[in-house]
């Protein structure tokens, strides 16, 4: 191997790899780009001739630290090294605390390895803690002589938590994008009412977990900027959630002069984004004006500690809202293209600025807290009606690189680059998601607390969470916002996935992985080894890929399985193959590529007939009455035979969309578009919440379900 490869393996930069769009073809990575991303990492390299120079820096770099940032471990191998010249060897104290309590543990240590810098010799030591200790985050506090030096200590379990529940049977819910819950009450757009409303459903139903499209909060200034999957900050929640009448303050006569626009939008066959957000914030202006006016209150008290226990996260936030509004119509760029000074959140002129718009920072805390209360309603109806998971959130793989993550932690996260996707069997071109991603050096540099805070987040009052696109965990495909091109830079997989099991098993939270594209051999059974769920869709539940679908019996077990999920076509949509043909519309694919997808569906739904017969899953009153094997009517009955060969699997858990249910034929969201091309992220369900349970096609969906 030469430097300039070792030093790619060194830094996990792939210099080629295989797609899983076509038999998992092999791509060779162009110099040019891998070039790019030796530096984008933050080690700065003129040329691939001066790899050697390079190489050599980064493997003396773990001999200049006496210890590293963090180390993440499994709790029956408790082990971390230390590096220290040969005269400090005897003069070692180890201090082990967690949570301000000092442990007495037992240790041993022994050299591992030395090396020789100028006329000194270091000696790396091996630390074995022999004492038992909990899963935990643990202080380390390194005496030697007169210094001391910090590190952490995270032991994990073996396995992420999961419920007690699921060693007994297997559980159902839904799978749901909550914005298109249409109700008679909501404002044009489900909210966390509608979501408390349908938890009391779900309860009478016999459904125990409800999954929820991302809830993070995105631009204050664009609402139509809606996709879930590219938010502002994953720590926070989107106001657009918020019920007004439910808000502490709130009245009727706020409306005034507003009902014609709360009529529009409620009638709208879309989400109208703007006008309903334009809308809630207006009348929640209102509330906050009186809502400051009484700062003792017991509510405002309650608002305070709020505010403190967020701190610096929620502050960064509600001040970075604040200068946005500010500069929208002055620079097109975003926070990059803002006034220098402004683009770091310490400096002076954002200091200068928080202070004097103090009321509209406070604005933007508000409709955190008010946000957090509404869910946390909805997280205390799940505990009353006994859902055995309850909540079922989900983490997105990045966020908006025009992001207040961003602009207040930048060096965190990979410069000049964005997350996307290679070709695959769903997405033959690939993916370019322009999402920020983690750098895995200063990451780790900052002992991942940022990566810590985003899983909190997400768990905070879940019973499930599930991580999108799994497969960061190990690696992620980066592609240059200057080019088409991108490969994998790979992570501390084992660091990461510690972490999230410890995570699951602090929070009582269990893990499910978002695993549909290109998988790495192995990866699935490491996860499941660690107790993380994988995702399994009819779709590719099929053997070898393209062949008859696998029976119920040859499902995954520890998996949570639907039909399809959010960026795949709802079941009567595919059968007819509209979705073919919307994407040929709109150009995305050619007459050729057309003609062969859907000759690929005829087969498709051939088989699935086949497999459907075979399971014996048919409704006794709706039996199936011909093929329909060219699209040209949808079968009868072949909802509920679907609903009930997938709930019959052997997965634990079953998640039903109510786009299935329902009979749509749109999709909620075209990967690879924009909503200039596809109304992506606005569908409003076709049915009001409150007319479910009187729907024959919700109740007999249930009913096959449960059988």
């Amino acid at each position: 191997m030469n430097s300039w490869d070792e030093l790619l393996h060194k830094l996990g930069i792939a210099k080629s790899f295989s797609d899983a769009a076509h038999q998992y073809q092999p791509h060779e990575v162009r110099d040019e780009v891998l070039l790019r991303m030796v530096n984008y990492l933050g080690f700065p390299l003129k040329n691939i001739e001066q790899s050697e120079q390079l190489l050599q820096k980064l493997q003396r770099k773990r001999w200049q630290s006496v210890a590293e940032s963090i180390y993440v471990v499994r709790q029956q191998n408790k082990e971390f090294d230390i590096i220290l010249p040969e005269d400090d060897i005897e003069n070692v104290e180890i201090q082990i605390s967690c949570l301000g309590k000092n442990i007495n543990a037992e240790y041993e240590q022994k050299i591992v390895e030395e090396c020789q810098k100028g006329s000194c010799l270091y000696k790396r030591l091996k630390i074995k803690i022999l004492t038992d200790l909990e899963p935990q985050y643990y202080d380390i506090e390194i005496t030697v002589k007169n210094r001391k030096f910090q590190t952490i200590l995270a032991v994990t379990p073996d396995e992420c938590y999961i419920p007690e529940v699921l060693s007994k049977r297997r559980i159902w819910g839904f799978a749901i994008q909550l914005y298109s819950l249409a109700s008679k009450r909501n404002w044009g757009v489900g909210d966390f009412t509608d979501l408390r409303n349908f938890v009391k459903m779900c309860a009478q139903n016999g459904a125990d977990v409800i999954g929820v499209n991302p809830l993070n909060v995105l631009f204050h200034d664009y609402p139509e900027n809606a996709s879930p999957y590219s938010s502002i900050s994953r720590l926070f929640l989107n106001p657009i959630y918020i019920d007004v009448e439910q808000v502490a303050g709130y009245e009727p006569s706020m409306l005034d002069g507003k009902k014609q626009i709360l009529d529009a939008v409620r009638r709208a066959k879309d989400i109208d984004y703007t006008a309903v957000y334009q809308l809630k914030t207006d009348i929640l202006r209102q509330i906050y004006d009186k809502f400051i006016s009484d700062k003792k209150s017991v509510l405002y008290e309650e608002f305070e500690k709020f505010c403190a226990q967020k701190g610096a996260d929620l502050q960064n936030l509600a001040v970075y809202q604040a200068i946005y509004s500010e500069y929208k119509d002055k620079v097109y760029g975003g926070w990059r293209a803002w006034p220098e000074e402004f683009r770091q959140p310490h400096s002076g002129a954002v200091a200068n600025f928080a202070g004097s718009h103090v009321k509209e920072i406070g604005f933007f805390k508000y409709l955190q807290f008010v946000a957090f209360m509404q869910l946390q309603d909805v997280c205390a109806e799940i505990e009353r009606q006994g859902l055995a998971v309850g909540l079922y959130q989900d983490l997105p793989v990045g966020l908006c690189k025009d992001s207040v993550e961003l602009w207040a932690n930048n060096d965190l996260f990979i410069k000049d680059c964005g997350a996307g996707a290679p070709p695959d069997v769903f997405f033959p071109k690939g993916q370019k998601w322009c999402l920020g991603a983690f750098n895995p050096y200063t990451l780790k540099a900052a002992g991942y607390q940022p990566f810590i805070k985003i899983l909190r987040a997400a768990m905070r009052g879940s019973g499930a969470l599930r991580i999108d696109h799994v497969m960061s965990l190990m690696r992620l495909y980066i592609i240059p916002d200057c080019d088409e091109d991108g490969t994998y830079i790979y992570y501390n997989f084992d660091d990461m996935l510690g972490l999230v099991v410890l995570e699951s098993y602090l929070n009582k939270c269990m893990v499910v992985g978002e695993s549909i594209g290109n998988v790495p051999d192995g990866f699935i059974e490491k996860i499941h080894e660690r107790g993380i769920y994988s995702l399994s869709v009819l779709w590719a539940e099929r053997w070898n890929g393209q062949g008859d679908f696998k029976a119920p019996c040859d499902f995954p077990k520890r998996a949570f399985c639907s039909v399809g999920t959010h960026d795949m076509a709802p079941l009567k949509m595919r059968w007819f193959g509209y979705d073919i043909e919307t994407m040929y519309q709109l150009k995305m694919i050619s007459e050729n590529e057309r003609c062969n997808q859907y000759k690929g569906r005829e087969d498709e739904r051939c088989k699935l007939l086949q497999a459907l017969d075979c399971a014996c899953v048919w409704p006794k009153d709706k039996p199936r009455q011909g093929d329909c094997l060219f699209g040209e009517g949808y079968p009868n009955g072949i909802l509920e035979a679907v609903e009930k060969y997938v709930s019959s699997c052997q997965c634990d858990v079953y998640l039903v969309q109510l786009e299935d249910i329902f009979g749509v034929t749109q999709l909620q969201n075209l990967p690879g578009t924009d909503r200039d091309k596809h109304p992506n992220w606005r569908r409003k369900l076709p049915v009001k919440l409150e007319d479910y349970q009187c729907n024959e096609d919700f109740i007999r969906s249930v009913e096959a379900i449960k059988r």
